[in-house]
């Protein structure tokens, strides 16, 4: 048996795996000594502490989607899109009010501070609203106000919160990121991009002419054409050339999504910004064991998917553990 500090990582419903982890590590005996997490890795991590991970488990295994949605509790105030209030009190359901430093096992609660642009590490104080702070994804969940600090998520600085177990007294470290490659091999180099004009630009031109005609004599023109000296000499575009126009605008639009929701282009670009600080706090601070969960897993806000996601934790634990003989 090893002691073990545990490291979660944020990335949403992803973060469902990190109870599979700990499930790997309670099968082999490993017993874990410290815990810290972001957004999602708090809650699980929060529940690990408190040793109430298998009835989390077992509510979050019946969820529907509807359900989800409801304990986001939407809102149309407050700097975000939900509130969260229903999900936090079925957590208190969980956990109670408790204290960090009353908690079996040492636990962080990684979250961002706004106004100072730093991070707050929450090891002290009441439980629930430190979980609510690291949770709090900008644009999605309303900040937490804490002892007059606005926070959000801690993912925003830190997806994969190391350092708080730097000093732990432990056998080895296991970290879990969620923000793992969608294919293998995925490049992370910058790509060379060719721009193109914004969809409706000849339809918007068309208009534009056409108001123009119905306009005084002295009306500034629409459209334009060097002369022959280079002098600036209005007509109108022929029908031909607006034909033309048209034709190459649906040659180079850009490609539109209406089946992208405003919440998953966050979750996305959000995801983004994750991936690339996970790699520079691994490259700065490498773990004894590291779990890589596929960003193609699962999408942020999949809390419907409990089951499968915890499952895949577990096999990808037990994948690195055997990798790293433990």
């Amino acid at each position: 048996m090893a002691r073990v500090a545990l490291v979660l990582g944020s990335g949403g419903a992803r973060g469902y795996a990190h109870l599979g982890a700990h499930q790997e590590l309670q099968a082999r005996g490993h017993e874990v000594v410290a815990v810290s997490g972001t957004s999602m890795g708090a809650v699980v991590g929060g529940l690990i502490a408190a040793g109430r991970t298998e009835e989390y488990a077992a509510w979050v295994a019946t969820l529907p989607r509807r359900r989800v949605v409801a304990l986001a509790q939407p809102t149309l105030a407050g700097g975000g899109a939900a509130t969260a209030e229903r999900l936090m009190t079925a957590l208190e359901d969980l956990l109670g009010d408790v204290a960090i430093e009353d908690l079996p096992i040492p636990y962080t609660a990684v979250a961002t501070d706004l106004v100072a642009r730093r991070e707050v590490w929450f090891q002290r104080g009441p439980l629930l609203p430190a979980i609510r702070a690291s949770i709090a994804i900008p644009g999605l969940f309303t900040p937490a106000v804490v002892d007059g600090r606005v926070l959000v998520d801690g993912g925003l600085l830190n997806p994969l919160p190391l350092e708080p177990m730097a000093s732990a007294s432990a056998d080895f470290t296991l970290a879990v990121s969620l923000q793992g490659p969608r294919a293998p091999h995925e490049p992370t180099s910058p790509t060379r991009g060719f721009a193109v004009r914004p969809a409706g630009w000849a339809a918007d031109l068309r208009r534009r002419l056409r108001r123009s005609e119905t306009t005084t004599d002295e009306a500034e023109p629409s459209v334009v054409h060097d002369g022959p000296e280079g002098d600036v000499e209005p007509r109108a575009l022929t029908e031909a050339e607006l034909a033309d126009a048209e034709a190459r605008e649906q040659e180079a639009a850009i490609d539109v999504r209406p089946d992208l929701r405003t919440t998953e282009v966050i979750g996305m670009s959000f995801d983004a910004m994750q991936s690339l600080i996970t790699r520079y706090r691994l490259a700065a601070l490498p773990p004894d064991v590291l779990v890589t969960v596929p960003l193609s897993a699962a999408r942020t806000l999949d809390f419907h998917r409990a089951e499968e996601l915890i499952a895949l934790g577990r096999r990808l634990t037990a994948g690195a553990l055997d990798a790293a003989g433990r």
